[in-house]
């Protein structure tokens, strides 16, 4: 199967030699296309710094980050932003959307920033539309929208660019239980039906159940890892609830 994301040895510092932090520490893991990847830790413990360095929007200390084939650390200027045109998605847990424009016109957003003709735009707009089940919502402004509709919004527009890994940080965050499975249902609906590659950061173990493989984060390193692989959803997430134990007094703030 083709490797999609691969982190060689990666590591983030920051401060200086009298006052060094590894928020990153060593880390290494790979993401085969069409994979739904969670990534677990508590506050402090590197899941969002490792998400950063992955997303281009921080760089490494050391190490190497492959993404289909490309390594992103060298990548600077231009062609780091054409790199996250063409091949990231991004899902934010506070949406993101432009309040001065429809639904419809923040999903085009990211297709008219490819230059991709009119026509193509509605028929991707319209299929992914379909899916995430917001055809109602497309001519609507943000302020008109509920937290989950607006999630789903852009979720759309993460995906409509058919980018080759899309980020999520803390996608479920800001909304309410039943707009939480809501959306993680439709993850997996993407990620079934489209083969999307996701690599999701979350404190939520009901969130990371949803996933195909958990990736444990604590102190800058890997913690643990764990592979759903044929057991249901509520079976895999005992299994994680059984590892956040193992961290002790992280219970708290990985849940």
């Amino acid at each position: 199967m083709k490797t999609i994301l691969e982190l060689q040895k990666v590591e983030k510092y920051y401060g200086n030699k009298s006052s060094l932090t590894k928020a990153i520490n060593n880390i290494s893991f790979k993401v085969d296309e069409g994979e739904f990847v969670a990534i677990m830790g508590a506050s402090g413990s590197g899941k969002t710094t490792l998400l950063n360095v992955i997303s281009t929007i921080d760089r490494v200390t050391a190490g190497h980050i492959y993404i289909n084939g490309e390594d992103i650390t060298e990548l600077r200027g231009e062609d780091l932003n054409r790199f996250r045109r063409e091949e990231l998605g991004f899902i934010f847990q506070d949406f993101n959307l432009l309040d001065s424009l429809t639904a419809y016109e923040n999903i085009a957003l990211a297709l008219s920033i490819q230059n991709v003709n009119a026509n193509e735009i509605s028929d991707r707009i319209d299929r992914v539309a379909r899916e995430l089940n917001i055809k109602d919502t497309l001519q609507k402004f943000p302020y008109q929208l509920s937290g989950g509709q607006k999630q789903r919004i852009a979720s759309a527009r993460a995906i409509v660019t058919n980018p080759k890994l899309v980020l999520a940080d803390e996608p479920t965050g800001a909304l309410d239980s039943k707009s939480s499975r809501m959306l993680l249902e439709q993850f997996g609906s993407l990620n079934e039906k489209f083969h999307t590659t996701i690599l999701m950061v979350t404190h939520d173990a009901f969130a990371a159940s949803y996933a195909s493989r958990v990736i444990f984060i604590k102190d800058g390193k890997i913690f643990n890892e764990l592979h759903r692989g044929n057991d249901d959803r509520k079976k895999f997430f005992n299994s994680i609830i059984d590892v956040i134990t193992l961290l002790g007094g992280d219970l708290n703030d990985a849940l």
